[in-house]
């Protein structure tokens, strides 16, 4: 496979476009185009026919970026950041390609660029904005060399394809010693992701939460670091924020929560946006989240970092994270008859935990909750992790009627039994269109849909035919 200086010779001197570039272009804008029509989305697709057609495509490709390229990694919040950061650079005038739906694997990478390409294979964008699975970052990098990685947090998700945490953070910290010259900016109140300074001796970025104190409640029992990678030593904790994101030190050594250079004060949260004054750089700036909670904060954090270490304008920055609208799937909001309806998707404990904070929130008499899960290779075969999720928090309010679906609709079922939830509250079906029929249909204020990822796409084609979209409290919880 060509290295990237190979691809750009080869691109700038080489004259007409190789045939099986033009092959492989052809063909995956061609699939892209039968996926499209036939109601998918052809995110990945695309790019695997290309890389099986011309290996060497993606290095091709990306090596035309004429700035440089972003990757944003970890286990939440991806999706969010990522096009949070490609809107502050449209927003500033920029050209950029992102792989906006979130396909994250090699593939759904190179798709991102076929899809932008010209036939013969050129490029024309200032910025690449690029959401990369964990277990893909060693992969991608290796094809594309970031100027900038985006690290959000870590936490357990999907163990049969990620392993334990620390295999995935052992990952991504050899890929990062591979790419002198990258900065990275990191989550200082992960001490997972805040741990990758010391290891890859990058220049990095930090930003979190300062001064925010959170009441008890979901996820307070899901924590992933409770040692300190480098002594072993237990970690103590000033305060929680979620899972284990907060104001931490080692009990044995030197480790502690980093300081931040970019960090929100004076956190409000509301029903449907998150409000908090943003300290850079011995500066103050207020900032509105249009998206309710504080893993959307942290996104907006991220992005903010990223903007800043890219020399986009402050002011530009904020307009532009103030404005952001979320893609499919991320509390979606539709209407049904009046109605308001959020579709999210939940991958995991943490995910899932801040997606029931949401649920809880507001008061409303009654709502209706529809659960899809399925354990295909891209949501996990390995549903374990449903027991990790917060579900008692449920059983302490009447207000809630639940519908299971999904091939592992039994499975979710028994769970919220489990979690103390009456059986004459629970729904089963296996017919997805037949599940979310009677969610809509149910007597409750709201709907909310939560779903794995091979079902997120069935649901919304589903749930688009029978609602329209809204938004009612637009933007609330997203974690992917």
């Amino acid at each position: 496979m060509p290295s990237v200086k190979t691809a750009k010779v080869c691109y700038i001197t080489g004259g007409t476009a190789p045939i099986k570039r033009i092959m492989a272009i052809a063909a995956g804008k061609f699939v892209c185009w039968l996926s499209r029509l036939s109601g998918n989305q052809g995110s990945s697709l695309p790019g695997l026919v290309a890389r099986r057609i011309c290996p060497g495509i993606l290095v091709e490709l990306a090596a035309q970026v004429h700035r440089g390229v972003v990757m944003i990694t970890g286990t939440n919040g991806k999706t969010t950041t990522g096009n949070m950061i490609a809107g502050v650079l449209l927003a500033a005038g920029y050209k950029v390609i992102n792989n906006r739906e979130g396909a994250n694997l090699i593939t759904g990478v190179t798709a991102s660029f076929v899809r932008k390409s010209s036939l013969w294979g050129k490029i024309d964008c200032d910025y690449a904005v690029l959401e990369v699975d964990e277990a893909s970052f060693p992969g991608v990098t290796a094809e594309v060399r970031p100027q900038i990685v985006v690290l959000t947090n870590f936490f357990r998700d999907q163990l049969d394809r990620y392993w334990e945490v620390d295999k995935i953070v052992g990952l991504i910290n050899t890929a990062l010693q591979k790419l002198p010259g990258t900065r990275l900016v990191l989550n200082a109140d992960d001490p997972l992701a805040a741990q990758f300074r010391e290891k890859t001796g990058l220049s990095c970025t930090f930003y979190g939460l300062g001064g925010f104190e959170r009441r008890s409640g979901t996820g307070d029992r899901v924590r992933e670091a409770r040692f300190c990678p480098f002594c072993g030593a237990p970690l103590v904790y000033d305060n929680f924020y979620y899972s284990q994101l907060g104001i931490y030190k080692c009990s044995g050594c030197p480790f502690v929560r980093p300081e931040a250079q970019v960090e929100a004060t004076e956190i409000v949260l509301g029903p449907s946006s998150t409000t908090s004054m943003v300290v850079y750089d011995h500066s103050r700036v207020l900032l509105t989240v249009p998206a309710h909670g504080l893993h959307n904060l942290y996104n907006a954090l991220a992005a903010f970092s990223a903007g800043s270490a890219l020399k986009i304008g402050i002011e530009s920055i904020v307009r532009a994270l103030e404005n952001y609208v979320p893609v499919s799937g991320r509390m979606e909001a539709f209407i049904y008859h009046g109605k308001p309806v959020y579709l999210n998707l939940v991958k995991n404990p943490a995910g899932f935990n801040e997606g029931l904070a949401a649920l809880l929130n507001g008061k409303e008499r009654s709502k209706d909750v529809l659960l899809a899960i399925n354990d295909l290779d891209a949501d996990g075969r390995d549903i374990s992790w449903l027991w990790d999720v917060d579900f008692e928090v449920l059983a302490e309010t009447g207000r809630l009627s639940f519908f299971c679906t999904g091939r592992r609709g039994e499975e979710m079922a028994l769970r919220l039994k489990y979690a103390g939830i009456s059986t004459d509250r629970i729904g089963l079906s296996r017919d997805m269109r037949a599940a979310i029929r009677k969610a809509l249909a149910g007597t409750g204020e709201k709907v909310y849909l939560y779903t794995t990822y091979t079902a997120l796409w069935p649901a919304r084609k589903i749930l688009s035919r029978m609602a329209v979209k809204g938004n009612y409290d637009q933007n609330l919880p997203s974690l992917s």
